[in-house]
């Protein structure tokens, strides 16, 4: 697993590689940087699966990092570490795996580590299983510190909200998932079923029941629900309706 730290301190920055190195053996250090701008280099030039990032610190907050990449690029998880617990609530919204409060205690550290790890496990699973079927069955999203498996037929749209989405399934189920709806849309990308009918989202086709034109588009779905459809995905819609012909 790769790993960058983004903080303003040295010796915040070597007090972590020593805790990494000393507990967290399984984790590469690829890249130590004093301020964010550096830290979103690091990124897009080393591609890591873990970041740890300080959040008080001149010029830019670490709470700014994301508004520094598009959705496809969020591939990272976040370890926030700072002196102040007041950020923890924001830290959180913004789809952090662990909130650390400096000094950092090794056992915390480790227990974040191990939650990323076993997120990954569940993720490899799903993989797995969905290799191994004919169709995909399957996705693995984030729910608090564990990961939940889906059952895709069950999915009947997907909503966007920045860095979130909203997935509604069948019995009035939904999950608040911190993955963008970017994420989404790619990971569904071979199902036909699935369409991204308007910036904030993506539809089962299976349950789209009509479509009405006014006020700019709508899908009509079942339980009464209506999704908006915009203006350059009419077409795309209009392919998947089968209209009978007079």
């Amino acid at each position: 697993m790769k790993a960058i730290i983004i903080d303003d301190e040295k010796r915040a920055r070597v007090s972590l590689q020593l805790l990494m190195e000393e507990y967290c053996p399984e984790v590469t250090l690829v890249a130590e940087c004093e301020n964010l701008p550096e830290g979103v280099k690091a990124i897009h030039k080393h591609k890591p699966d873990l970041v740890l990032l300080d959040i008080e610190m001149p010029g830019h907050s670490g709470l700014e990092l994301l508004d520094f990449f598009n959705e496809n690029e969020i591939t990272f998880a976040i370890i926030f570490t700072t002196a102040y617990n007041e950020f923890a609530i924001q830290a959180f919204k913004l789809s952090a795996l662990d909130y650390l409060l400096k000094p950092i205690i090794p056992e915390e550290l480790i227990n974040a580590i191990a939650r990323l790890e076993r997120q990954k496990a569940v993720q490899f699973k799903a993989l797995a299983e969905n290799i191994q079927s004919e169709n995909f069955e399957k996705i693995a999203v984030p729910s608090g510190n564990c990961l939940i498996l889906l059952e895709i037929s069950d999915i009947i749209y997907i909503k966007g909200e920045g860095s979130y989405s909203e997935v509604f399934l069948k019995n009035n189920v939904k999950h608040m998932v911190s993955r963008n709806l970017k994420n989404f849309e790619e990971l569904l990308s071979n199902d036909k079923q699935f369409l991204r009918t308007h910036k904030s989202y993506i539809v089962n086709f299976d349950e789209v029941t009509s479509y009405n034109k006014s006020d700019g588009g709508w899908l009509e779905l079942q339980d009464n629900i209506s999704v908006p459809v915009s203006s350059e995905k009419v077409n795309l819609i209009m392919e998947r309706i089968k209209i009978v012909k007079r």
